[in-house]
């Protein structure tokens, strides 16, 4: 049997990995087969192209490894049921938009199996202050 010798956390757009860095870079040393990863990686998020998806990559002593795929970033997802492209640069001053307790229901639902919160009300409130830090105002 195998063991794990690396694991290596990455995040990469779904279905849009390329053997160029940050990829290449940090599997090249682990020894791991890069355009192997590349290809079960795309294949696998290809429905959520162009999301950023972060990737737990467990680094065999044969130099196999397997892969966990994880939910998308809260910010991320708080960008995306927005549409728009970035939060505030002036967080305080300026708003980037507001969220409303169903979007933040919605996210809840997508990113609560990734999430640490001992209950749905911790993690909803986990999510609004990431909107806030956004400038995002909470509704």
């Amino acid at each position: 049997m195998a063991t794990v010798v690396k694991k290596i956390k990455l995040q990469i757009p779904g279905g849009a990995a390329t053997p160029a860095p940050p990829v290449g870079t940090a599997l090249g040393p682990a020894g791991v087969n890069i355009g192997q990863f590349v290809t079960q990686f795309n294949e696998a998020t290809k429905e959520k192209r162009g999301m950023i998806i972060p990737v737990e990559l467990s680094v065999m002593d044969d130099r196999s490894f397997t892969f966990v795929l994880k939910n998308p970033p809260a910010s991320r997802l708080i960008l995306k049921a927005l549409g728009i492209d970035k939060g505030s640069s002036k967080t305080p001053v300026q708003k980037a938009g507001t969220i409303t307790a169903a979007q933040i229901t919605a996210i809840l639902e997508e990113k609560m199996p990734d999430m640490n919160a001992s209950s749905k009300e911790a993690a909803a409130r986990t999510i609004a202050g990431t909107a806030r830090s956004m400038g995002v105002e909470v509704k």
